[in-house]
């Protein structure tokens, strides 16, 4: 995306808009930049769980850019090597899964921005620094478009979500609902009483803070109830799942 559009994709995160997004988990170019002309304003490509690898990013990244929704990436960790190589590449945001603690995060943040902000190594060669466009005294415009987003997805945060909420670098606070209720020791039970207060002090954290509250929801009939109660980075499913249940659907009706 074009450095203006970066900007101003972070000031509507910031400024509680609602954005709704697609996880990439196919690592198919094709299906990117589908799915971003069918009007997501977000897409994010995953290297925890999904089919691609870091060699696969350069690929993802313009097909995304090319569709006109921002580039996501949720990277294999929180390392700084993982972290660095999405941000090369060029990455608007980055969503850094599995943190358990305020520690963690504060940590983590760091490899997001250049010094003296942060600890990303400095590269401007490469397609996250403009490929050369932007001189040493101007890293601080890359800085400021780049989207931190957490996870939390544990016990663990959870128990510090006001304190990840309030670190400098953190946007987007995500809950990741699986990971999160098998933490909880209520596996898929997404709505139970303990998951839902755990969704709500989520929110209530962001809001203190003037974050965003995002999650990753499959059933579409959830969504009005997550956005009435706050949420606003909200991830619709994944392409895969969207192949998998269209082609059932063919079949189904073809058959019957």
């Amino acid at each position: 995306m074009p450095a203006e559009s970066t900007d101003q994709f972070r000031r509507r995160v910031l400024g509680g808009e609602t954005l709704f997004g697609l996880f990439l988990d196919l690592s198919s170019p094709a299906s990117a930049e589908l799915s971003g002309r069918a009007g997501y304003d977000w897409l994010l490509v995953d290297l925890e769980h999904g089919a691609g690898t870091e060699a696969d990013l350069p690929a993802m990244l313009m097909a995304v850019e090319s569709s006109g929704a921002a580039a996501m990436v949720r990277t294999q960790s929180g390392e700084r090597i993982r972290i660095g190589r999405a941000l090369d590449q060029g990455a608007t945001g980055i969503m850094i899964p599995r943190m358990q603690s305020a520690a963690e995060v504060a940590e983590a943040v760091t490899y997001l921005r250049y010094p003296p902000t942060g600890m990303r190594g400095v590269a401007l060669r490469t397609r996250g620094a403009g490929l050369g466009t932007v001189g040493h005294a101007d890293v601080g415009q890359i800085n400021d478009r780049i989207v931190g987003i957490v996870q939390i997805e544990s016990v663990g945060a959870l128990r510090e979500v006001d304190a990840i909420a309030a670190t400098d670098g953190v946007d987007v606070l995500f809950v990741g609902p699986a990971d999160l209720s098998h933490s909880l020791g209520v596996p898929g039970q997404f709505g139970s009483k303990l998951y839902l207060e755990a969704l709500a002090t989520v929110v209530e954290a962001c809001r203190a803070h003037g974050k965003s509250p995002g999650i990753l929801l499959y059933d579409l009939a959830l969504v009005p109830r997550h956005l009435e109660s706050g949420f606003r980075f909200m991830g619709i499913g994944a392409d895969g799942a969207l192949v998998s249940a269209g082609a059932h659907a063919a079949i189904a009706a073809v058959r019957g």
